[in-house]
């Protein structure tokens, strides 16, 4: 094989249309654009943008409301009826919500407990964020949350009760 045996598919190459070289062509004079007009001119035709004089969209939509905050924590939330299926007395952990398929082993936001639910077994968790209402429903059934220390620190509601 040489490079002057390379050529393209049959059908697959084709030549760009010539316009306005002549009335043999049949695409001559006018060139396919038709008689005078906004469009027969060379720049014609008009803004995408332009919707015939109504409101357009990037006009009608809202401009940038709001923010978004940096600082949010996303949180993977386990639900208080799920942890019915732990055995009561059991020290349940990430590793443990993993086996029991409650978290993907690759999730990697942190925990958090929210009280949807109710629990009948104590419990005792650790490592995981809660909510008051989950947090005084593991306590009540004789169970305990350990870890996420930084979380009774931070608790702005316990500061501003005094």
């Amino acid at each position: 094989m040489r490079l002057d045996d390379l050529h393209p598919n049959p059908g697959t190459h084709r030549q760009k249309r010539r316009v306005g070289r002549g009335h043999g062509s049949g695409r001559g004079k006018t060139a396919g654009r038709g008689t005078k007009g906004q469009l027969a001119r060379t720049g014609g035709g008009w803004n995408p943008r332009f919707e015939g004089g109504q409101t357009p969209i990037h006009l009608r939509l809202p401009h940038r409301r709001g923010f978004k905050n940096p600082f949010r924590i996303d949180y993977a939330e386990i639900k208080l009826s799920d942890l019915d299926r732990f055995e009561a007395g059991a020290t349940v952990g990430r590793a443990d919500l993993v086996a029991a398929r409650l978290v993907r082993s690759s999730e990697e936001r942190p925990l958090k407990l929210l009280a949807n639910g109710e629990i009948g077994k104590a419990l005792h968790l650790q490592d995981v964020h809660w909510t008051k209402a989950a947090r005084s429903k593991v306590e009540a059934a004789g169970g305990s949350i350990a870890g996420a220390a930084e979380q009774d620190q931070a608790s702005p509601d316990e500061s501003q009760a005094d």
